[in-house]
C-alpha cells in the first residue's frame, strides 16, 4: 500500500508541475501574439485606406486635357457620373 500512494503523490506532483508550465506558456505566448496583433493594427492604421493618384505634372498639353474630357463624357453617357460630378471634373480639368 505504501508504493501504491507514493506512485500516486508522484503522478499527482508530475501533473500540478506540468499544469504549472503549460499554463505559463500559454499566457506568455498569448500576450506574444497580443504584442503583434497591436503591431499589426498600429501599422495598418498609419497607413492610409486608399492612395491617391499623384496629380498631374503642370503644363498638360491640350490633347491630354481633350482625351480625359472624352473619357469623362463616356462615363457620363454610362451613368457612371451624375451631371454635377460630370461639371465637377470637367472645372478641375480645365483648371489645370
Amino acid at each position: 500500500m505504501p508504493g501504491l500512494i507514493r506512485g500516486v503523490a508522484r503522478t499527482a506532483a508530475i501533473a500540478g508541475t506540468a499544469t504549472a508550465v503549460s499554463n505559463r506558456v500559454s499566457r506568455r505566448q498569448a500576450g506574444r501574439w497580443a504584442d503583434q496583433e497591436e503591431r499589426q493594427y498600429q501599422m495598418a492604421a498609419a497607413q492610409p485606406a486608399y492612395q491617391t493618384p499623384p496629380p498631374p505634372a503642370p503644363g498638360t498639353d491640350m490633347e491630354s486635357k481633350i482625351n480625359q474630357l472624352k473619357e469623362l463624357g463616356a462615363l457620363k453617357e454610362q451613368g457612371v457620373l451624375t451631371e454635377a460630378e460630370f461639371e465637377a471634373q470637367k472645372a478641375r480639368i480645365l483648371a489645370q
